[in-house]
């Protein structure tokens, strides 16, 4: 399957400056997958070397006993037959498991930058391997400075919009970037796509039943399973089995605790007599883990650039398709129109939030008086642009109120209906399928030409 990380591995690898580098995720996400079965098989083919550190304890032993880079790659090559130089990539999975070569990464960088090195892992895992094994205070350093990074996410839904119809893929940026709406038989086919996309997810496994057997069952098996090693996995996220409870509950509960009228973290309803402070080490844990994302509010008048102005947020699970596994909902609701109808709204915001956040970008929600609300909020350039996801056809109820506070560029309903602008009120209309070309847009951090140019 394609994923557009591709993209990021090709600029990294033509760089002539380029650092060793590290490619962090969640488990189950793709990494492996993407840096040697994509990345390594087109660019290195024949010419990569791949080490597996749960699979071969004597590398790991070698690194712990010889700091020297020099000496592990000569343990590489004498190992694997093979020299190791400018033209050999050399990939170095589950860096977890081996917390020294990630330290070694300096060196790496400092004398023998012409090797292309890719190294993947969990940092949170590394964090909790070492406190777990009485070595906190060992020496371990990250190597800031030395290191190129990526951090790998679920697929997004034009990733899996590339591998499931890469023509409508195609027809959908192309309507975008001409700002025109798709003509109503085509959008209605990219909606079909989209509801999907809400029941598989983004989990390459998940998606991948899915594209080969068209079978939506298969695809909630691989999820089901995928759901219970994540929480059976959270041991190695946290350093003490309090720790541990409360990431679970924390994890299996966004659903219901999304889906009341007030969707902000109430701790409560994790543990009686709980307060937010007892939460804020598991969901630091959590949130490293790329495990779930977390949405902060902004009250009231807003100011660039963007922060929270109390302690208040909402949590979103990492993947749609888990998010609908756990709400437990007949997969019949995403696949017909009367079931779509039923579908509650934090499902699309869940969907948001999971694409927002592959990009990279800082999620805000913001609220006002009279319960008036926008899901996200984006500073670009200077300016406020508040967006709301609507399941339905709605109209932006809050927008009155958030302007009374507070002047924007102009606002953002992400809905099932199609691409459209309104110049008067200023409100830019996109249809679900469209939200990750308008993301790409928030994260572009590059200076427009209009503000470079001078009179």
């Amino acid at each position: 399957m394609e994923r557009r990380y591709l993209k990021d591995l090709e600029r990294w690898n033509a760089d002539p400056r380029r650092k060793p580098l590290i490619v962090w995720g969640a488990r189950q996400v793709g990494k492996t997958y993407l840096v040697k079965d994509i990345f390594a098989e087109r660019f290195y083919k024949g010419r990569y070397i791949y080490i597996d550190c749960r699979e071969e304890p004597d590398f790991c032993r070698y690194c712990d006993s010889h700091p020297d880079p020099s000496d592990v790659l000569r343990f590489i090559s004498m190992d694997k037959g093979v020299d190791v130089d400018g033209s050999t990539l050399l990939i170095i999975d589950e860096a977890q498991e081996c917390p020294a070569i990630i330290t070694m990464m300096k060196y790496m960088c400092q004398d023998y930058r012409e090797i292309p090195i890719i190294v993947t892992g969990s940092m949170v895992r590394i964090r909790i391997k070492r406190k777990k094994r009485g070595v906190e205070n060992d020496g371990f350093l990250f190597p800031i400075g030395k290191i190129n990074e990526i951090t790998i996410s679920p697929m997004s839904f034009d990733e899996y919009l590339m591998n499931r119809n890469p023509v409508m893929y195609d027809a959908i940026v192309d309507h975008y970037k001409m700002k025109v709406p798709m003509e109503p038989a085509f959008h209605e086919m990219a909606m079909g796509i989209f509801y999907e996309y809400l029941l598989i997810g983004g989990m390459p496994e998940s998606v991948a039943v899915y594209l080969e057997t068209g079978s939506f069952n298969e695809s909630r098996l691989v999820l089901k399973d995928l759901y219970a090693n994540y929480l059976a996995d959270m041991e190695l996220y946290q350093a003490s089995q309090e720790s541990i409870v409360r990431s679970r509950a924390i994890f299996s509960t966004i659903y219901k605790m999304l889906n009341r009228t007030s969707k902000t973290f109430s701790p409560t309803m994790i543990e009686k007599g709980s307060r937010s402070r007892d939460m804020l080490h598991p969901i630091d844990w959590l949130t490293e883990a790329h495990v779930i994302n977390v949405c902060r509010r902004i009250e009231g008048h807003v100011t660039i650039p963007l922060m929270e102005t109390d302690n208040s947020f909402r949590i979103y699970l990492c993947d749609v398709g888990m998010f609908a596994y756990q709400s437990a909902i007949d997969p019949v609701s995403f696949i017909t129109d009367d079931g779509r109808n039923t579908l509650a709204g934090i499902f699309y915001e869940n969907f948001a939030a999971q694409e927002l956040r592959s990009r990279g970008l800082n999620l805000f929600y913001w609220t006002g008086r009279k319960n008036s609300e926008f899901e996200f909020i984006f500073g670009k350039n200077g300016e406020i642009i508040p967006m709301d996801v609507k399941k339905g056809h709605g109209a932006m109820n809050s927008l009155e109120a958030f302007g009374n506070n507070n002047s924007y560029a102009y606002a953002v309903k992400v809905s099932r209906n199609n691409y459209g602008y309104d110049e008067g009120r200023r409100i830019l209309t996109l249809p679900f399928y469209e939200l990750f070309l308008f993301a790409d847009e928030m994260a572009d951090d590059s200076i427009p030409d209009d503000l470079l140019s001078s009179e």
